[in-house]
């Protein structure tokens, strides 16, 4: 079954978000767009690279109105280490979501049992707490986060329109379409 257009599952989790512990909940998402982005653990290879790459985007995030959360397998307090002794991991300015207990990562169905860490996931949220976007993919596959931009501003632009969708390759101030009938076979 698929979780897109449903409601975020209730959790309460730690983070560390700049320079303090804060709780993060299904609540704080409400109320503005989200982007979780899970990564197999802190301290590894590929993922100081995403999150560098998250860093580097998050005013363009900020100005949507969006707030990024990173979620990994680890604690808060190793989320505190890692933020300050990786160079990378060390420009973030968003949460760094602890998911010890796992409950995140089987609630977005990127748990990977066996080992206890999670896969690569991106999901898009709305101000509602509904999930509007999955991507899930093997852990040796890192992210760019330009694409995950790319479905927010998507997500919000047919939030804002209803009626109207967002074709293939879709950019912001591109023409959209508003399915209909007359569509059919046309394009």
């Amino acid at each position: 079954m698929s979780i897109i257009n449903t409601p975020v599952q209730p959790f309460k989790a730690q983070a560390f978000h700049n320079g303090k512990f804060v709780q993060v909940s299904d609540e704080t998402l409400k109320g503005e767009w989200s982007v979780l982005i899970f990564m197999p653990a802190a301290f590894t290879f590929n993922c100081p690279t995403e999150v560098e790459d998250a860093a580097d985007n998050y005013a363009e995030f900020q100005k949507l109105g969006a707030e990024v959360y990173i979620v990994t397998t680890d604690t808060h307090f190793s989320h505190k280490v890692w933020h300050e002794t990786s160079p990378a991991v060390g420009k973030a300015k968003f949460p760094l979501v602890a998911d010890p207990t796992h409950t995140l990562t089987r609630a977005f169905g990127v748990h990977i049992e066996a080992e206890g860490l999670a896969l690569r996931g991106t999901f898009i949220i709305n101000p509602e707490g509904q999930i509007k976007t999955a991507e899930i993919h093997d852990n040796a596959i890192a992210r760019d986060v330009k694409e995950t931009l790319r479905k927010l501003k998507a997500a919000q632009y047919v939030a804002k329109n209803p009626g109207q969708v967002c074709p293939a390759k879709w950019n912001e101030g591109a023409k959209t379409l508003a399915p209909s009938l007359e569509l059919v076979g046309k394009i």
